[in-house]
């Protein structure tokens, strides 16, 4: 099939039919499971995706390829696969027929390799000469120098049938796969959960595993596996929250805080292209034994609406570590447990030394967004003047006006050099040197050394310029930012760290992008064992979960003892009111051997309605 896809270049494009939910993701997870061991296995390369997207019945152009597979993508998982299928719609044999007709001058059913070989070398991805000799040698059926192409639809059609056919009774036939399913997102949610990031903010904190050191009531729900309910191996929680109880804790302002003094620093949650979230984090030093005033909100931006943003609603924490030679000496201090609206608090004593501070949310409200049903025609971001200068758009300006105040740091506004190459990695993975620094102070609006926001919109001007006007650097930057091509901010929250100390004066400086992931995952697997006990699974004495119960958000962790790996099936069906970080109802984990997995985390839909959270962990026989 991969030769053939090339004859498929030259279809338009159209929206998929909309299948049945349960068919759709059955046929996902067989073309998956054709091509890999389990669908926690990730596509590594261009060639793998091209290969599971043929035999899910696609045939991807070299266009289409590139769309998804882009110079920056590593890998993509189960869930993105996904995603793709939906945007890319199964080619049918009227469609084929209508296309090879277009090619029939004569109108007799056949199409001549000569005809052929024009329109493949000529139209669409151009083909050479030899590909198209390969072609033909595979679709001259009657080896007479014709293309009978209605039997070639035909045959096509039915030979990408017999492949998802076979793909599906295998999946039928090995029970073991088909009561797994496996992966981290789910883009058609049921009633009681709603789509979700499928990481937090360091993807280690869902997915990645750490090496393992050392209110119930049974719930059988139909969607259980069988041999899983006869062998009793399961676990279940179910836990109800009111809403009124969620309003009802609250950590006061210390009196006279307006006298301590305050340091804070801005920051940025982005979401990654594999779907994990990233951002800065800092180092607080404290140079006395001293009471402590931290909170983390998300920042909302001067030049929106007055309406509120809508990732003024992304739930975010701040996790304390001490700082000590490496990371392994570090061990967790405290993190905000209680929310005052927007704001999450924590308040007690912290001595004298050097901290970690290490941003997170949980990735049930900040997630890599579907482009399906955006505008087809983007916002335009420059424009030409009455003298024919080029400019940049209002909407733009605006935009960069609010990307300068999320990476004006310290908020002083102006950009440090440091400031800047934060933006700079970020946006193209290069830093600016000081000699480009000083050609920066020549050319644009500086102020002590410093960028402005004048020469910020310069330096974005003189880059359109550059392009003549073509805006391609320009959205590269801003999806970077987290903006899609209506100019949202849709994948991306900025948040505000502040630091109330009293009678002394701390310091913060942020750290690289990439400092820690390995860091938050230790804090927050942490945070989860510290707060409760460890249940074991029913007959595996040596799997246990801790259940962490926490004023607005449930998080649970999964301990892997043994020597040997396990897979354990997680159902949410029976929760009501809440989103999940895996975005699933229904899903597995696997566990490697002596090691420790956050499994997911759990947030209310609605905060002003009681919420449910009812979790049933059942071990599944390893593949």
């Amino acid at each position: 099939m991969a030769m053939l896809r090339e004859t498929c270049n030259i279809l338009n494009e159209s929206p998929r039919p909309s299948d049945d939910k349960e068919a759709f993701y059955m046929q996902c997870r067989a073309a998956y499971l054709a091509l890999f061991k389990s669908s926690l296995t990730n596509i590594t390369s261009k060639q793998q995706l091209c290969r599971v997207l043929q035999q899910a019945g696609r045939n991807p152009s070299h266009a289409t390829l590139n769309k998804y597979w882009t110079t920056k993508t590593s890998k993509l998982n189960f869930d993105d696969f996904c995603e793709i299928l939906k945007c890319e719609r199964k080619t049918e044999e009227a469609e084929l027929m209508r296309t090879f007709k277009k090619i029939d001058v004569h109108g007799d059913g056949y199409i001549s390799h000569s005809v052929l070989e024009k329109a493949l070398t000529t139209r669409g991805e151009k083909m050479t000469t030899d590909e198209v000799k390969a072609i033909f040698s595979i679709v001259d059926i009657n080896k007479d120098g014709k293309l009978d192409y209605a039997e070639f639809c035909r045959l096509f059609v039915s030979t990408v049938d017999q492949c998802q056919k076979a793909a599906l009774d295998k999946l039928e036939a090995d029970a073991k796969l088909k009561r797994q399913n496996f992966g981290s997102q789910l883009h058609s949610p049921s009633k009681s959960s709603v789509p979700s990031a499928s990481s937090s903010a360091a993807e280690a904190a869902t997915h990645c595993g750490e090496p393992d050191s050392t209110h119930k009531k049974d719930s059988r729900s139909s969607s259980r596996p069988s041999s899983a309910r006869s062998r009793r191996s399961s676990l279940s929680n179910s836990i109800t929250v009111t809403s009124c109880s969620t309003k009802a804790i609250k950590i006061p302002e210390p009196p006279g805080l307006q006298e301590w003094q305050h340091t804070y620093m801005k920051g940025c949650f982005f979401v990654e292209d594999d779907g994990s979230i990233s951002s800065l984090q800092y180092q607080l030093n404290i140079p006395q034994t001293t009471n402590v005033y931290l909170t983390i909100q998300p920042l909302n931006l001067s030049h929106r609406s007055e309406k509120s943003s809508p990732w003024m609603a992304v739930d975010t924490a701040l996790f304390v570590m001490s700082a000590g030679d490496t990371k392994e000496d570090s061990t967790l201090t405290c993190f905000t447990e209680s929310k005052d609206k927007e704001k999450y608090v924590w308040k007690g004593e912290l001595n004298a030394g050097a901290y970690h501070l290490l941003p997170f949310t949980s990735g049930c409200r900040l997630k890599k967004r579907s482009k399906k049903g955006l505008s087809d025609k983007p916002v335009e971001l420059v424009y030409r003047t009455d003298t024919g200068e080029l400019d940049l758009t209002r909407e733009l300006r605006e935009v960069l006006s609010d990307i300068f105040d999320v990476i004006d740091l310290d908020g002083n506004g102006l950009l440090s050099l440091e400031e800047y190459n934060f933006f700079e990695l970020r946006t193209s993975g290069e830093k600016c040197d000081k000699d480009a620094w000083a050609v920066c102070k020549e050319n644009f609006d500086m102020r002590k050394n410093q960028l402005t926001r004048q020469g910020f919109m310069e330096l974005n001007l003189m880059e359109a310029t550059e392009k003549d006007g073509d805006p391609a650097d320009l959205w590269v930057t801003l999806e970077a930012m987290g903006y899609n091509r209506v100019l949202e901010l849709v994948e991306a929250c900025p948040f505000q760290i502040d630091v109330y100390c009293e009678g002394t004066q701390s310091s913060m400086q942020p750290l690289s992008m990439d400092s820690g992931p390995k860091l938050l995952n230790q804090a927050v697997q942490k945070s989860i064992t510290a707060r409760t006990g460890a249940k074991a699974l029913r007959g595996h004495d040596n799997v246990f979960i801790y259940t962490y119960r926490g004023e607005h958000r449930m998080s649970s962790l999964i301990t892997n003892k043994t020597n040997q790996k396990v897979t354990v099936h997680v159902n949410n069906e029976q929760s009501r009111n809440c989103c999940s970080s895996r975005g699933m109802t229904v899903f597995a984990v696997e566990v490697p051997a002596r090691t420790k997995m956050v499994c997911q985390h759990v947030l209310p839909i609605s905060e002003k309605q009681d919420w449910t959270y009812n979790c049933v962990e059942t071990i599944l026989p390893n593949i």
